[in-house]
């Protein structure tokens, strides 16, 4: 398929928008501001690393490149807007290209964002599609990293571990829960869990400059971690630690809000798994506390 062609098949799928005054077609869009902080982030994933292709689909791949990246805005509490999508397609990619396209739209629909543009290419080698999303800051600001206190409390939005069973591929951005939860409570710091509980945990720490315990016994352990850890021989909390891809919400509050979440909950599935300190991340389990390596997904460069 000439690559005109493709982009004219995708002008075609992409409606109006009332916050796109420009969308594909021209060599930029133009977006409408709404005067609020704008919130931006970036993920590229590659056949082989992120999904592979043979065996999942391109719809598949599709879905989870815009849902990691929605999963960023999620991290900060932000409302999702717009996206641009660069694809290198396998040579004769045709169909692979109309895939994937759906499976990013299938996502954007879900969360309101508009697909404004991006660019294609066709190479020798495998699928490699990066999109760039597009967000805002509500009326309270972004939540980052580095407002975590001593004394805080430690939650997570949902159960962890085992993810590369298959969940990883199908994610559900915690876009709507981040922001009930802001609304509900001031939030310090928050991350989504990308790399794994204790790796992610730790960047709020790095970022803070304090440290944590987490309560082994409190740690909500994915069935699918269960079942991993009947094959590797790892206990199923080591999976729930360090997997990654879980892309569940990490977050500290004030006690006196974590006591407001527990007997108000404004979302499902909130556990509080600890608290944070002075310094060190630490495991409590066995009635002892030992130090906890902030072990997950790597890339290697």
């Amino acid at each position: 398929m000439p690559e005109f062609d493709y982009i004219a098949w995708l002008r075609s799928r992409t409606p109006a928008d009332p916050r796109v005054p420009v969308g594909p077609g021209d060599d930029c869009a133009v977006l409408a501001p709404s005067g609020r902080p704008l919130l931006v982030t970036t993920d590229l994933l590659t056949d082989g690393t992120d999904f592979i292709l043979s065996e999942v689909g391109a719809r598949a791949a599709g879905r989870k490149a815009m849902a990691v990246n929605l999963s960023d805005i999620a991290a900060m509490a932000g409302v999702p807007t717009a996206a641009v999508v660069a694809v290198a397609l396998p040579a004769g990619g045709r169909s692979v290209g109309e895939e994937i396209y759906d499976g990013i739209r299938d996502v954007a629909d879900e969360f309101g964002v508009a697909v404004v543009g991006g660019d294609t290419n066709s190479w020798a080698g495998a699928l490699v599609v990066a999109v760039t999303l597009l967000g805002e800051a509500t009326a309270r600001g972004p939540v980052l990293r580095s407002g975590a206190k001593p004394g805080d409390w430690l939650f997570v939005t949902g159960p962890v571990g085992g993810s590369i069973r298959g969940r990883h591929l199908t994610p559900t951005p915690r876009v709507r829960e981040a922001l009930r939860l802001h609304n509900a409570v001031d939030l310090h710091a928050m991350i989504d869990i990308s790399d794994g509980l204790a790796a992610d945990l730790n960047h709020i720490l790095e970022e803070s400059c304090c440290g944590a315990v987490i309560d082994a016994a409190a740690v909500p352990v994915h069935a699918d971690a269960v079942e991993l850890a009947k094959a590797t021989g790892k206990p199923p909390l080591a999976h729930a630690l360090g997997d990654g891809e879980d892309f569940e919400l990490v977050f500290t509050v004030s006690a006196a809000d974590g006591e407001r979440l527990l007997r108000e909950p404004p979302v499902a599935g909130l556990v509080k798994i600890g608290e944070c300190v002075a310094a060190g991340l630490w495991l409590n389990e066995g009635g002892g506390r030992r130090p906890l390596a902030p072990t997950g997904w790597v890339h290697e460069l």
